[in-house]
């Protein structure tokens, strides 16, 4: 009787399973990251906001936020514009909504006057609702 050798197969063969352990530590990481840093780009422009006691408002769309900063900049959502040309890009911003509505965040140190003009050229371009961004005061915080 003959006895033959069976030959062992040295091939490996293609391994058909992908380790998804390292691509979920590679999403969580990256989930961490994002959480972190999406509070801080929403700040915008920094100004000393006034104290009123008031509600807050909760928002379910991306509202137009017009900023005035100590020196008298006028930011649209973070957008610098001179006050003479406030009007015409307030209509432009404007063209495309169904709801004509803005919020208003002005530094504490800005005098009411220069709010007020702000306010008038605001009314000029047809917005319908207009709601000041204020803090609470301290004794609520």
């Amino acid at each position: 009787m003959r006895y033959t050798r069976k030959r062992q197969r040295t091939e490996e063969r293609p391994m058909a399973e992908i380790n998804v352990t390292p691509l979920v530590d590679v999403v969580l990481v990256l989930l961490i990251i994002f959480m972190v840093t999406a509070p801080m780009l929403q700040t915008g422009i920094d100004v000393n906001l006034p104290r009123a006691k008031s509600q807050n408002v909760h928002v379910t769309e991306e509202k137009v936020v017009l900023t005035i900063d100590k020196a008298r900049g006028i930011f649209v959502n973070k957008a610098q514009i001179p006050l003479a040309e406030l009007g015409t890009r307030l209509e432009g911003a404007f063209a495309n909504r169904s709801e004509r509505e803005l919020y208003l965040r002005a530094d504490r140190a800005v005098p009411y006057g220069f709010v007020v003009e702000v306010m008038a050229e605001i009314r000029k371009a047809g917005i319908d609702k207009l709601g000041m961004i204020t803090e609470p005061p301290e004794d609520i915080k």
